[in-house]
């Protein structure tokens, strides 16, 4: 059990809480299309399965990737010398194994949903991966990670429609920024290790204010595309009250976060977005529900 909870902490399980529930959005969303087009969803549970399958391995793959190949600089920085690898805790070689694995088992999780997640899965996983090197020579590393986890509600989309469409688009679009905007609060923290390695960051490039300032201009895009989804995706009103918690948290978090006092960062990047991607997924996944209902024909419901 030991070993088990060491790599669960290696790979964050606990920030599964940032992509996984909009990758429920976009699970929803592909049985509402299902629905729609009266086509027969039998294979819900198992596409659901293999979905959280997917999401699991994807993500402790992109994560255990980043850890190994960090593992020199994180030895240096006395803030992650305490993580996994670098302490000695979990073996780099290891962890290699455990990345292999889960690939692996993403790979072949896609193979089972269908032909178009099974073919673009070697491009998902380049993303994810890719996301490791980035620090090294662009300070957009943060649009780089929202990149990768913008995947989950158009790609849970795709495993049940086989197809693409513009709602889960603004979904991912929303993950995009809203990821960027707090992976820069985040990385306020590392601003002077950065500098001293060359690391490229958007803080360490720009500094602690002009940083805080693209961060609440990445999450004003990011409650754009939110609130562009609701109109254009006629959701219930629902919808609304998971919109207000959304844009609160992101207001909340820049309000807790100053350039003279870091000391809520994790407050802002933890709580503040766990909470922002768990309610607001919530009422999202009730306002689709209270659609699916509403098309379902009353002789079936009775």
């Amino acid at each position: 059990m030991s070993a088990v909870k060491n790599y669960l902490s290696l790979v964050k399980f606990s920030h599964t809480i940032f992509a996984l529930p909009f990758a429920l959005i976009g699970f929803v969303l592909g049985i509402k299309h299902l629905e729609d087009l009266h086509t027969p969803s039998e294979h819900i549970v198992k596409l659901l399965l293999l979905v959280l399958v997917c999401m699991v391995t994807a993500r402790s793959t992109a994560m255990a990737f980043n850890r190994y190949l960090d593992r020199h600089f994180d030895k240096l920085n006395p803030r992650t010398a305490i993580r996994e690898i670098p302490a000695g805790i979990i073996r780099a070689e290891k962890a290699l194994i455990f990345i292999f694995v889960n690939a692996a088992l993403f790979i072949v999780a896609t193979y089972f949903i269908n032909p178009i997640c099974f073919y673009l899965s070697p491009v998902a996983l380049f993303v994810v991966l890719f996301y490791s090197y980035t620090k090294r020579f662009t300070y957009l590393c943060h649009l780089v990670l929202g990149l990768g986890l913008s995947l989950a509600p158009i790609g849970a989309y795709l495993a049940v429609t086989g197809s693409f469409a513009l709602l889960p688009l603004l979904f991912s679009f929303a993950v995009i920024f809203w990821v960027s905007g707090f992976d820069i609060i985040y990385a306020l923290q590392d601003i002077d290790f950065d500098q001293s390695q060359s690391l490229y960051s958007i803080p360490s490039y720009w500094g602690l204010k002009k940083a805080l300032t693209i961060a609440r201009v990445l999450h004003v895009f990011s409650a754009s595309f939110v609130i562009a989804a609701y109109f254009i995706g006629d959701f219930h009103y629902v919808y609304l009250l998971g919109l207000l918690v959304f844009v609160g948290m992101l207001i909340y978090q820049h309000s807790i976060v100053k350039p003279n006092d870091l000391s809520k960062v994790n407050i802002a990047f933890m709580t503040a977005n766990g909470i922002a991607s768990i309610v607001f997924s919530v009422f999202v996944i009730t306002a689709l529900v209270l659609q699916i209902l509403g098309n379902i024909p009353s002789a079936i419901i009775h």
